[in-house]
């Protein structure tokens, strides 16, 4: 039987809740809450209660950015979705009432595995074979999402598809120049190349939008099986080659500069997992897209993710979080900035 080797810890300072007026909430006993202490952006939490476990999903604290910690939103695209993509987990309870726990909160099943985060961990851990087979099963998740029929997936309402790619560049670089501390020439440069640039949309699916390898839950049993993709938040109907660039970014090469390795973004530098050409080619052929301009996706994933730990890096500076993982978080901004840079010059 799997077992489940996602670590919690007591929450950190200032990330605590009430147990009581979730109690009085759920109407039944919480024994416990603790927290998983990964991520950097929605808060996630194990509750134990009377014969069960869930995990409850909150926003960060002093987040300024709303619509990126839509709990609401993210309660809704499971609830069909998990009916139609085993991947995704069974959403029970949603809360709006911010009276209870501060902010909107909803609750989900727990799966049982594991998480892979910047470090190599049994069965994968010098087992070129095993990270061959997770790249493949990496792959063939997010080609089965892009290949969800959408209107059996309970989504064909989701989000605005047409116009997808233009509102996407519109929108990170509006939030770049809303959150800086810095003038970084290789975003402004990145920013204007992908506006001026623009490719013509491939059609529209179900994208996750930060798909990524300490997004998934693995079998602690069977290399390569995905027990669950997590963090919905920002999954919407769009160009399905925007989320194969998000999920790219994340996709580190042994070849690439060491300020890119040694920020923790995954372990696929080691032996055995795909290149991202590699990637690239195995999703075309899973879904038969031709994909005529990897780079630009790619460039756009590393500029997106590299607008994301910049708002999170603004929260800390505004002392809006006093978690210290975020301290750094501008030279993780840096070195996304300059790999994009050189993927289009």
């Amino acid at each position: 039987m799997p077992r489940d080797l996602n670590g919690t810890a007591p929450p950190r300072p200032g990330e605590e809740l009430d147990a009581e007026r979730l109690a009085a909430y759920l109407h039944m006993p919480v024994l416990g809450i603790e927290q998983f202490p990964a991520g950097h952006s929605n808060l996630t939490y194990l509750v134990k209660t009377p014969g069960a476990e869930w995990v409850l999903r909150r926003p960060p604290f002093g987040s300024r950015v709303k619509s990126a910690h839509d709990m609401g939103r993210e309660f809704r695209v499971l609830d069909p979705l998990h009916r139609v993509y085993a991947p995704a987990p069974k959403p029970l309870v949603f809360c709006e009432d911010e009276s209870v726990l501060g902010a909107p909160f909803y609750l989900m099943e727990r799966r049982i595995g594991f998480v892979l985060r910047k470090d190599l961990t049994p069965p994968y851990l010098g087992n070129r074979e095993n990270c061959r087979i997770l790249s493949d099963s990496v792959v063939g998740g997010l080609a089965d999402l892009h290949l969800l029929e959408l209107q059996r997936a309970g989504l064909a309402g989701l989000g605005k598809p047409q116009g997808y790619v233009t509102r996407q560049i519109e929108g990170w670089t509006r939030r770049w120049e809303g959150s800086k501390t810095q003038y970084i020439h290789e975003m402004e440069y990145v920013a204007k190349f992908l506006w001026d640039q623009r490719p013509t949309e491939v059609g529209a699916s179900l994208i996750h939008n930060d798909y990524k390898l300490d997004n998934l839950i693995l079998d602690s049993e069977l290399p390569g099986r995905i027990v669950a993709v997590l963090d919905w938040e920002m999954a919407t109907v769009g160009d399905p080659l925007m989320d194969l660039g998000s999920a790219l970014a994340y996709w580190v090469e042994p070849n690439d500069p060491d300020e890119l390795q040694m920020a923790g973004f995954s372990p696929t530098q080691h032996p055995g997992f795909y290149s991202r050409e590699e990637f690239i080619a195995n999703y075309a052929k899973r879904t038969a897209r031709r994909i005529d301009r990897p780079e630009y996706y790619y460039a756009y994933g590393l500029f997106k993710l590299a607008v994301i730990l910049q708002q999170i890096y603004v929260r800390w500076v505004e002392g809006l979080t006093k978690d210290e993982r975020f301290a750094r978080l501008h030279t993780s901004v840096g070195a996304l900035a300059r790999q994009a840079y050189r993927t289009i010059l």
